[in-house]
This record gives C-alpha cells, structure tokens and sequence, in this order.
C-alpha cells in the first residue's frame, strides 16, 4: 500500500514588516508586570526627581510605587470618596489630588499628613496641578469652573466662569508661572492667565476635550478628544497645525518623551499610539488587553505606565542596553562548525545508516487518511484556521473536491455549521487565490440547501450576503474589461511605424536600390 501524501498547501507571499529605528527601540521593552489597582486608575504622574517614583490615582486611594516595585511603598487614602489626578510639584516633594467631594488636598511626599486642604468647591474635582512658581495650584471640575489657589495661605486667587460643561483636563505652563490651560466638554481648550480676569485665547476643538498638553516650549499644544488629537501653534493665536484621527475610539490620555520628539496617545479602543514631533506619522503602536485611561512615560523614557477601565496597571521597562551590548560581542561558532562534513561523499567501503525521518500529520490529514471527509472539513472550519490560515481550509477543499467527495461532506449540516461555512465563502470568494475553489463549493452548497432556504433568518442572511458579494465581484470585473477596452483602443490608434530601408538587388550585373516599406 502507497504511502499517504499529505494536503499540500498553497504558499502565498507575504509582505514583511518595515523594520525602522522606532520599531526597534520601542521593541526594546521587557513583557510587562500587571498590577491590580481598586478600581479604573484615572491618572499616572512620574516624579520629576531620582529615583522617579509614580503616583497612581485609583478609586479612593493614591498609591505611590518605586520604579521596580510591585507593591505601593506608599499610599494617601484620606478621601471620603474617589481621588482624582493626584499630580507632582517640580521637586518631586508636594502632592496634589483632587476628589468627589470637591476639596483638594496637598500632600508632602516624605510624610502621612495632609499638609492643606483647599475648599470651597461642592462638586468634584478632577483636574489639579501646579503652577511653575511652585506656590500655586489651578483646578478644574464638575461646577464649571477654573479656579487657582494659593499654597500658603489655602485660600482661593481667583475663579473663571467660562466654561459651560465639566472641566476635565489640564495642563500648565513650564516658561510662564501665570498661564494655565484647561480643556472641557463643551469642546473648547481655554488658556488663562492669573493676571488677568479672563481666559486670553479659546481654542474650539470639536468634541469634549479629553486631556491636554502643552509641549516644554509652550509653543504648541495638544488637545485629545472624541477621535482626534490636534495640535495647535499657540503663538499664533491658536491656528491648527495637523489633526490626527488614527484612533478608533475616544482618545483619553496624552504624554511626550523625554526629548519632546514623540507623542503618545492612549485611546478607549486599546491602543496606544506613539507619533513622531516632525511628520506625525505613527512611527510605532502596542496594543492592551483593555480600555487606557491613563497613560505615562518616565522622565529618562526606561519605564512606560498605562492604567486601564478594569483597574489594571501595566508597567513595561526597558532592556538594559549593557547585556544588549554583552551579547553583540559574544564570539559566535566559526563558519566551518556549521558545514563540517556536509560535503562529505561516502566511500565504497563505508556502510551508510539512514536514519528514518518520522513524519508527523496534521489532524486533517488524519482523517483524510482514514477517509473521514466530513471530520476532516471540521477540523479546518474552526475559527482560528479560517481567520488567520483560510489557505489551508481551501487547501482541504480542494483535496476534497479531487476525491469526488466534497458535496457529501458539504451536506448534513445544521444551521451553525451552514452559518460558518457561508460566511467563510461570502468572505474569501473575492480573494483570487481562492476563487476557483470556492465558486465550486459556493455551487455546491447553494444546490444542497436551496430547499430550505427561507426557514432559517440567519442562513438567509449569509446567503444574501454571498450574492452581494459575488454581486460586487461581478461588477469590478465589467470595470476591469471596460477599461482594457480603452486600453486597447488607445494602442490600436497609435501611429504605426514605418521603417524605410534599402536593399541592393543586383541583376545582370546592374544595381537597383529598391526603397521598401515595412509596416510594423
């Protein structure tokens, strides 16, 4: 008996991804470690001093972790309800939260106690920050307003009234101790200054505002709301440069690198994005197994912290680059090691032992073996196969269809299976590596289940979606022989050249010069 032949499967090129510099150093970061936080963490800050440790707003605590921790080596938990945006001072020595019952509280990093607590808000607060003088705090919240406080006395300096939905990101300015920018979800950015008694510059965004940021030269500003992330040149009185919508879902985080040269967003639909300063053109991008509410990046760039809806904190660290190095310079095998005795041709004397390669079989294979053609369709009309390797389903399909026993395996089948299967054709049919085998079992599975079209909504369905879909395919193919029409049109209708040349007849001793005409 021959020995079985496996399913040969039909190999398509593939495009290899575009290796660049930012591909390989944002590759350059370990597997992440997941902390679980309380609840949803709304805000990541770094401190801007050694050794950068982080603050973590979740639920109703403030959590601070060392660069490498797992575990909080401090934690701020005085609030009667949820913080908000607990943010850093300049020196890495002050805190600053807001929370839902509208008060703000300031914090001294080495210590318990909270140092002042600023009220006169009734409805939360969930932006707060310091100014660059250090002696100043702006806020932002769900009363509309835009406030800034002063630190010693804990009294309030002056409130804006200009927004008219809630406050809920905002930034401040690192060249001008009185500037601050708030953004809202009445679509509008508002930049203040502390020394006037209205905003100076209004910026219409065109959906809430999710955060802000002000680059270090407080030239630019980013804003992030709905789908987009627009930048701004502030010094020209707010003019949009660049809007970005690479994001499926609400964008909700932003922050810069170490060097202002990449920008990275963080979006509702788990991705985080990272674009260069120059083009703003997506240069790299990690996916999250959930939604990214918050999003940070170290002040060296070694550590990249995002918090997520199910309370997930996601930390990844850079590779040292020194093992990087070691391992560059590791002494490789000499070539010779790799081709000793490859060349080696046996003399008459030596005895040759072939050593058996075993060979090992998929599992439709199996069952194609052994003569199981409705198993063996199963087994490559799973989801994974279909989605990321359909070549092979085809591939089985084919081989079925060689054997005569394709309309047998396609038939008995209940409504699921028939759902799966048309759904497969409809989607891959188009697809002109495939398209003369599933035209043949499109056929096949039409005449097997016409009779009972009509008693199934789903079945239907796939079946209009096939038609549509072979429908389109169809059309494209009228376009594509409409244009080679043209095409051939225009090259009948092309001057022809004509190529005189002469040619010596010699006849009875007289040369005639002949001019001949060719047609070409």
């Amino acid at each position: 008996m021959a020995a079985y032949k496996p399913v040969v499967v039909q190999a398509c090129p593939k495009l290899g991804e575009r290796i660049t510099q930012d591909t390989l150093y944002w590759r350059g970061y370990k597997t992440p470690v997941q902390i679980k936080e309380f609840g949803a963490v709304n805000k990541i800050d770094f401190s801007p001093v050694p050794p950068y440790n982080y603050a973590v707003t979740a639920s109703s605590r403030i959590h601070i972790y060392g660069r490498y921790s797992q575990e909080p080596i401090k934690t701020f938990s005085r609030f009667r309800d949820v913080a908000y945006c607990a943010t850093y001072r300049d020196d890495g020595r002050l805190l600053v939260a807001g929370s839902e019952d509208g008060s703000i509280c300031l914090f001294d990093v080495s210590g318990k106690a909270t140092l002042r607590q600023f009220k006169g808000r009734t409805k939360p607060v969930h932006v707060v920050g310091f100014l660059s003088d250090k002696y100043r705090v702006f806020s932002g919240g769900d009363d509309y307003s835009s406030n800034l406080w002063d630190i010693p006395t804990a009294k309030e300096i002056i409130s804006y009234n200009e927004h008219t939905d809630y406050v809920r990101c905002g930034c401040a300015s690192k060249v001008n101790a009185d500037v601050f920018i708030t953004g809202s979800y009445d679509h509008t950015v508002k930049l203040f200054d502390a020394r006037t008694k209205s905003s100076v510059m209004t910026i219409e965004h065109g959906h809430p505002v999710e955060s802000v940021l002000l680059f270090p030269s407080g030239g630019l500003l980013v804003s992030a709301g709905g789908r987009y992330v627009k930048v701004w040149d502030v010094l020209k009185g707010g003019q949009l440069l660049v809007s970005l919508k690479n994001h499926h879902k609400t964008v909700t985080c932003l922050c810069l690198n170490s060097s202002g040269q990449r920008l990275l967003s963080g979006s509702l639909d788990r991705h985080v994005k990272i674009y260069s300063t120059t083009s703003y053109k997506v240069v790299h991008s990690f996916n999250y197994a959930t939604s990214i509410l918050s999003l940070a990046l170290s002040p060296e760039d070694e550590t990249i912290v995002v918090g997520m809806t199910n309370g997930v904190l996601n930390v990844k660290h850079r590779k040292p680059e020194e093992k990087i190095e070691n391992s560059q310079k590791k002494r490789q095998p000499a070539y010779r090691t790799y081709v000793k005795g490859r060349t080696y041709m046996p003399k008459q004397e030596d005895f040759c032992v072939s050593k058996p390669v075993k060979r090992v079989l998929r599992k439709y294979d199996k069952l194609l073996r052994s003569f199981q053609s409705s198993k063996a369709l199963d087994a490559v009309m799973e989801p994974p196969i279909m989605l990321h390797t359909p070549e092979v389903t085809v591939a089985v399909m084919q081989e079925l269809h060689r054997r005569g026993t394709l309309k047998s395996a396609l038939a008995g089948r209940d409504e699921k299976q028939v759902n799966l299967l048309l759904t497969f054709v409809a989607r891959r049919v188009i697809e002109p590596r495939f398209t003369p085998v599933l035209v043949t079992v499109a056929d096949m599975i039409t005449d097997i289940y016409q009779p009972v079209v009509g008693q199934s909504e789903i079945v239907d369905k796939q079946f209009l979606k096939l038609q549509q879909a072979i429908g389109k395919e169809i059309d494209y193919q009228e376009e594509l022989l409409e244009v080679l029409g043209m095409m051939d049109t225009l090259f009948a209708t092309f001057t022809k050249k004509r190529d005189t040349c002469l040619e010596e007849n010699k006849s009875n001793g007289v040369t005639q010069i002949i001019e001949t005409n060719r047609n070409y």
